[in-house]
């Protein structure tokens, strides 16, 4: 059985909410009754979704915020008493250079929005999610942060930070009322993930899922995302690796050319 949240009074705040699984996870919560709270850079995207999300009759907020930016961290996690689930979705991958030519200013990038944007929102939000006597923290990694790729170096590195984040978050909050959730997906094609890698290069960003018949998609992964906050509450998710039955490792992915 699930452990269904009190319509209305239990708080969801999704980062990286205005595309992809950070938009598609917000909606899955919305529906299961958490009242949303969608932050993002981009402050038109989270509005219309929250305003598409207000007309379909949940209750929900939209705050621009950068998670690297922890000043404007802080002051949001002062709005807030108790926080039910915190999904930390912003992040991202920029290059697919190999380590002797990459650019260290992309590395220095991924590392703050994929880790150090994790951690500050995590640190923030953790005294309203214990406050909650029931809370949960969900970090969308990636298989990137469980193993490696030729020219992923960067992102990988990234991962691999935010993944050994949430495992040692987990360990030394043991014992209080808050869950440490790790979901790891493969390959998802969204409108935006390897475009923005690629810097829009669109030929370059097609060859990511080139053959592929059935790549994730945001919505498979806002599945997960919902099935595992909405477990009972002494059932804890530690780690959930999620890939298209096309993909057998990062390396190995079954190509219908």
């Amino acid at each position: 059985m699930s452990a269904a949240p009190t319509p209305g009074n239990r708080i969801a705040v999704v980062t990286g909410a205005s595309s992809g699984i950070g938009a598609a996870s917000a909606r899955k919560l919305a529906e299961a009754g958490y009242r949303v709270v969608l932050t993002a850079r981009r402050k038109d995207r989270i509005e219309a979704l929250a305003a598409e999300l207000a007309e379909a009759g949940h209750s929900v907020t939209a705050y621009p915020l950068d998670v690297t930016d922890r000043s404007a961290v802080d002051e949001f996690a002062t709005a807030f008493q108790k926080i039910a689930v915190l999904v930390n979705n912003a992040g991202g991958a920029l290059g697919a250079d190999p380590v002797a030519a990459s650019s260290p200013d992309d590395w220095r990038q991924m590392y703050e929005t994929n880790v150090i944007g994790t951690l500050n929102i995590t640190q923030a939000l953790l005294p309203a999610l214990t406050a909650s006597g029931d809370g949960t923290v969900v970090v969308i990694s990636s298989t990137a942060g469980l193993a490696t790729y030729e020219g992923g170096a960067g992102y990988v590195a990234a991962k691999h930070g935010e993944h050994v984040l949430a495992e040692t978050l987990r360990l030394e909050i043991v014992g209080t009322p808050v869950r440490v959730i790790e979901i790891a997906p493969g390959m998802v094609k969204t409108d935006e993930f390897a475009l923005t890698r690629f810097r829009g290069d669109t030929e370059k960003a097609a060859k990511v899922y080139a053959g592929v018949a059935e790549p994730l998609t945001a919505e498979d992964v806002a599945d997960t995302v919902a099935w595992a906050v909405t477990r009972p509450s002494h059932v804890n998710v530690d780690l959930l690796v999620l890939r298209p039955r096309a993909q057998a490792s990062n390396t190995k992915v079954h190509r219908e050319l």
